[in-house]
């Protein structure tokens, strides 16, 4: 039990987030990083600022002192007016000093007690010169609070003498202020990562809707509703690509489911025909007794139907093998001339039947699968037999054209409309001047041409160059193609059939 529950927490935590929750989360983290960068930077920029004010109020004490000293009062008098001083300060920790150099202070003001640090000396500004940002000294307190240091030499005015003027600033108001502008900075980054959060999410959510409409609009279609579409035209500008792509696969899928429902429905009717009619026959000879000869006859009429079911058989055994099989023909050199020319010997007593005849025009070679490429041009030949005009002339032709090699056989016969040549290659397919010869072919044979030619990466044309003349053309490429092996075993069985 515990393991099927830890099965259970694996498979949960390694469920993808929702595109609602990743770009919520995404968007946070980047409001978080902006509202605290800005923080920071404000946080800082009024750090630096109250630096600054500190800086140049202790210099401006400095330099205030250090000019009562020299050019208002005396020594004595600065003695007898340390309160005066202390009230000028107007901070409870801040240092002043003034005493001669080597001496006692004669006036201390100093709360905490602190010691002159001694490098100070070494950054006092001269005489009545005022001190500078550089050369104030900057401590720390024992708490951490940091204090500034400056310093000056004034030359009195009743002897001549030098007297040192020392100032001191603890920045504990300062810090005081800065440690609560951070705790504002930081509970400000805080609520605005949350409001932006919470806005963001239902943002998020709301323009995600349509994908919810696109998402609920599939979900209705079946293959009894294939002709459902989604809303190209409604769907935001992000999406209208996925929705022509996705309504472009409807179209294909429904194409296909259409082919295939008619492509059921022939098959049945093909199959229909010969059964029907072994049932009947079968059925009159069982009616009642009969001679051997008759049951001898009715054996052979049987057996024609049955070899039509096994080339039906047969035939769509191969096409369902060519669609699965694209990788599995083998390739080997074919001379046209001579193999157009054995073709139509082969069938010339078939032509003869109908006073027709053949003319061959070849030349070069061809790079194919001889036993498929011989299956396709037989095809076409029993097709121009069958169809063409008593007494034509069938012309078998092989040449090069651009980067093809193009076979093509032409007869004359009846004129084929346009919109039917394209469905010429359809399974169970035939014109309706043909459909009252039924029993003559099962209307595979150029479907097995159409197979054929795509398994060696080419192409199969139907035209009609002239009035009265019908022309088929396999467009063989002249090299092999890139997804063709040359030397793979064949699965396929080659063998003739119409």
């Amino acid at each position: 039990m515990s393991s099927g529950a830890g099965t259970g927490m694996v498979t949960w935590y390694r469920r993808p987030w929702s595109l609602t929750v990743r770009t919520t989360v995404s968007f946070a983290l980047i409001a978080c990083v902006v509202i605290g960068t800005l923080g920071a930077y404000f946080y800082q920029s009024v750090k630096a600022s109250m630096e600054a004010h500190a800086d140049l109020q202790l210099i401006g004490r400095v330099t205030h002192f250090s000019r009562l000293a020299s050019d208002v009062y005396t020594v004595a008098e600065l003695k007898h007016r340390p309160l005066l001083f202390e009230t000028m300060l107007g901070a409870e920790r801040d240092v002043l000093i003034f005493r001669r150099p080597g001496e006692a202070p004669f006036i201390r003001v100093n709360p905490d007690d602190l010691a002159v640090p001694p490098q100070l000396a070494a950054l006092m500004a001269g005489d009545g010169g005022a001190p500078t940002r550089e050369a104030i000294l900057r401590t720390r307190l024992r708490d951490g609070v940091p204090i500034y240091w400056a310093a000056a030499l004034a030359r009195s005015n009743e002897d001549g003498s030098m007297v040192e003027v020392i100032a001191a600033h603890p920045l504990a108001n300062e810090m005081q202020m800065l440690g609560a502008y951070r705790d504002r900075v930081l509970l400000a980054t805080l609520v605005g990562m949350l409001a932006a959060t919470a806005l963001a999410f239902f943002a998020i959510r709301r323009g995600l809707r349509p994908v919810g409409s696109i998402a609920a609009r599939a979900a209705e279609i079946s293959p009894a509703s294939l002709d459902v579409r989604l809303d190209e035209r409604g769907a935001p500008a992000e999406l209208r690509g996925l929705v022509g792509a996705f309504n472009a696969m409807l179209d294909r899928l429904g194409e296909g489911y259409e082919r295939l429902s008619q492509f059921s429905a022939d098959l049945a009717h093909e199959i229909r025909t010969p059964v029907g009619a072994l049932i009947g026959q079968t059925q009159v000879a069982l009616s009642q007794v009969r001679r051997p000869e008759e049951y001898e006859e009715v054996l052979e009429s049987n057996l024609e139907e049955l070899n039509r079911l096994g080339n039906i058989a047969e035939n769509i055994l191969f096409l369902a093998q060519a669609d699965h099989a694209r990788l599995s023909i083998e390739h080997a050199a074919v001379a046209l001339p001579a193999e157009l020319n054995k073709i139509a010997e082969y069938f010339e007593g078939l032509a003869d039947e109908k006073g027709m005849r053949f003319e061959v025009a070849a030349d070069g070679m061809l790079w194919a699968n001889p036993l498929l490429c011989r299956r396709a041009i037989n095809n076409l030949v029993v097709n121009a037999v069958r169809y063409g005009a008593p007494g034509s002339v069938i012309r078998l032709c092989g040449a090069r054209e651009g980067g093809s090699t193009v076979v093509s056989v032409e007869n004359q016969g009846e004129a084929i409309p346009r919109e039917q040549l394209d469905r010429l290659f359809d399974r169970f397919y035939r014109g309706d001047a043909a459909r009252s010869r039924v029993a003559e072919s099962n209307g595979l044979g150029l479907a097995i041409v159409q197979a054929i030619m795509a398994l060696h990466g080419g192409q199969a044309e139907a035209t009609c160059p002239a009035p009265g003349r019908v022309r088929f053309a396999l467009r063989f490429p002249s090299h092999l193609p890139s997804h063709l092996p040359p030397h793979s075993p064949s699965q396929l069985s080659p063998e003739s059939a119409a």
